[in-house]
Formats: structure tokens, C-alpha cells, sequence
């Protein structure tokens, strides 16, 4: 990774731009071509650099309910029990902590009563009746960017 991929990073994080053609901004701004910028882009993304670019919507102000739900899993269960979790498109974020309740994950959805109705699939599906569901009261959000 060099200073021009540093600079890439950096602006994908903080300016994306929503535009019907973000890479040729992105591209002009550094000082670059839009085909530079995609084979840079493909190779940061292939060496596992970059995760996924996607954007992140503020799910209430589209009418949605989120929800926070921890869980206490058997340790040999871990890995099964996430992946019947990762099965709902509604999970956004999954992940094990060091704590008593060991699996979090957050869950999105149309209705308090839809994010109710998951719960207890998972519960079934898992054996698991330690959860808790710890809907947001106030947001709290920390944006995350990387200075490269």
C-alpha cells in the first residue's frame, strides 16, 4: 500500500460522494483516472484491505426500529449460534465479547413486533433463553474512520 492508496482510503471513509459517479469524483479529486482508481480499489479489496464499500443509513430516519440483543452462548456453541444468526438479513453487526453474555449482535426491522418475532425464532432455533433485547433509549454514534 502506498501514499496514493493512503489518500484512496481516506477519502472513501469521509467524502464518498452520492453521486450517479462517485469513482470519477473520487478520481478527479485526487488527481487520478476513474480506471486507476478502480483497479486500486479491486486490489485493496482483494488483499482484504477494504471489507466492502456500502453506505450506512440512520435506520430510524427511514422508519425502521433497531434493537441491540446480547446473548449468553456455550462457548462450543458460539460458532453455531452466529451463523443462525447471520442468516437474517435484519442482523447488521454480530460479535463475540469477553463477558457473561458473549454473542451481540444488532437487529433491524420494520416494527418493534418484527424484531419481537425474530427473537424468539432465534431463540428456538438456537435452544439458547439467555437474551436480552436492549433497544436503543438515545443514540449514542462514534464515527470510525482510519487516518492513513
Amino acid at each position: 500500500m502506498d501514499e496514493l492508496d493512503k489518500k484512496i482510503l481516506n477519502v472513501i471513509q469521509e467524502n464518498f460522494p452520492v453521486s450517479p459517479y462517485p469513482y470519477a469524483e473520487i478520481a478527479t479529486t485526487l488527481r487520478i483516472s476513474e480506471e486507476e482508481l478502480l483497479w486500486r480499489l479491486k486490489v485493496l479489496i482483494e488483499t482484504e484491505v477494504i471489507r466492502e464499500i456500502s453506505p450506512v443509513f440512520f435506520s430510524k430516519h427511514l422508519g425502521y426500529k433497531s434493537t441491540l440483543v446480547a446473548m449468553e452462548v456455550p462457548q462450543e456453541k458460539v460458532l453455531e449460534v452466529a451463523e443462525i444468526i447471520n442468516i437474517y438479513p435484519q442482523v447488521t453487526h454480530n460479535y463475540r465479547r469477553k463477558h457473561k453474555y458473549n454473542l451481540w449482535f444488532t437487529l433491524i426491522a420494520s416494527s418493534d413486533e418484527e424484531i419481537l418475532k425474530i427473537i424468539e425464532e432465534i431463540k428456538f432455533k438456537t435452544g439458547i433463553e439467555k437474551i436480552f433485547n436492549l433497544p436503543y433509549k438515545k443514540l449514542f454514534k462514534i464515527n470510525v474512520n482510519f487516518s492513513l
